[in-house]
């Protein structure tokens, strides 16, 4: 394995850390206000939209990270 492969593979992998924490976090609950007079109130899980779009972009490249890594390592092995 080179060097690089070596550095893309260890990128990948703290991408796709990075990607669930940030999924993890995406994520906070909310109090909803009942509909009709009397009913109790509810919560609501409520997701960041611009956070779930940076763990689809986390997600994607770590992917292409990971796929560079191999070919990089298959190609180099005799």
């Amino acid at each position: 394995m080179t060097p690089r492969a070596a550095l893309e593979l260890v990128s990948a992998l703290a991408a796709a850390v990075g990607c669930v924490l940030v999924w993890v976090g995406a994520k906070s609950t909310v109090v909803v206000a009942p509909v009709l007079e009397g009913e109790p109130m509810t919560t609501s899980v409520v997701y960041s939209a611009p956070m779930l779009g940076l763990s689809l972009l986390l997600a994607t490249v770590a992917g292409v990270l990971a796929v560079l890594a191999v070919a990089r390592t298959r190609r180099s092995s005799p």
